[in-house]
C-alpha cells in the first residue's frame, strides 16, 4: 500500500534509505559517499525544503520510499529507495507510477552516472537520458548539489503528467 510518509515514519525512512544506499559502494566515487549516506538531519532538511515522501508499506512496515518535489517549473523525483530485501519486487515502479499521477509538470530525476541499475529502472519506466551539457544546466538550475556530484551524475526526463512532449523538449533543450 502507498501512503504519504509522516513524522512518525522518519526513522523507518532513514533506515530504508541507508540500507538501500549500500548498493552505491564500489560504484559511486568514494569521495561522494559518507556514512550514513543520508543523516536524519539531512532527511529532515529535505522534507523542510519541500520533498514530500511516499512510502510502500507491507503489513504496516515501510519497505520503500520515494520523494517528489516541485521546483520552479518542474517536478523532481527525489531519494528513491527500496529496502535491499525487497528489491526487484515492483515496489519502486509502483511508487514511481503513483508519484507521476501527482503532477502535471515536466518530471526530472537525477542519479549517479555509475548507478546503471537506477538509470535502467527509469528508462524502463519511460524516462530518457539528457545530454551532458543539458544535464549540467539542469542540475545547476533545479538542484542544490556540489560540483562533484554534478560531475558524476546524470539527469533523466520522464513522462510528464499533463505536458505535451513538445513542451518538455523545449524545456530541456534550453527553450524556456
Amino acid at each position: 500500500m502507498i501512503a504519504p510518509c509522516t513524522e512518525s515514519h522518519i526513522p523507518a525512512l532513514f533506515a530504508v534509505i541507508n540500507d538501500a544506499a549500500r548498493a552505491y559502494r564500489g560504484h559511486v566515487p568514494e569521495d561522494c559517499l559518507h556514512e550514513p549516506y543520508m543523516s536524519e538531519a539531512e532527511l529532515r532538511g529535505e522534507i523542510a525544503a519541500g520533498v514530500r515522501f511516499f512510502g510502500w508499506f507491507e503489513d504496516g512496515e515501510l519497505i520503500g520510499g520515494m520523494g517528489i518535489q516541485d521546483v520552479q517549473d518542474v517536478t523532481l523525483i527525489r531519494h528513491a529507495y527500496v529496502a535491499t530485501r525487497a528489491r526487484r519486487g515492483g515496489v519502486g515502479g509502483k511508487l514511481l507510477a503513483h508519484l507521476l499521477t501527482l503532477t502535471d509538470r515536466p518530471v526530472l530525476v537525477g542519479t549517479w552516472r555509475a548507478a546503471g541499475w537506477a538509470i535502467d529502472f527509469y528508462v524502463r519506466h519511460g524516462f530518457r537520458l539528457i545530454g551532458e551539457a543539458e544535464k549540467n544546466r539542469l542540475l545547476r538550475r533545479y538542484w542544490s548539489i556540489p560540483a562533484r556530484q554534478i560531475e558524476t551524475s546524470v539527469v533523466l526526463v520522464g513522462p510528464a503528467g499533463g505536458e505535451s512532449p513538445s513542451h518538455a523538449d523545449r524545456l530541456f533543450s534550453g527553450g524556456v
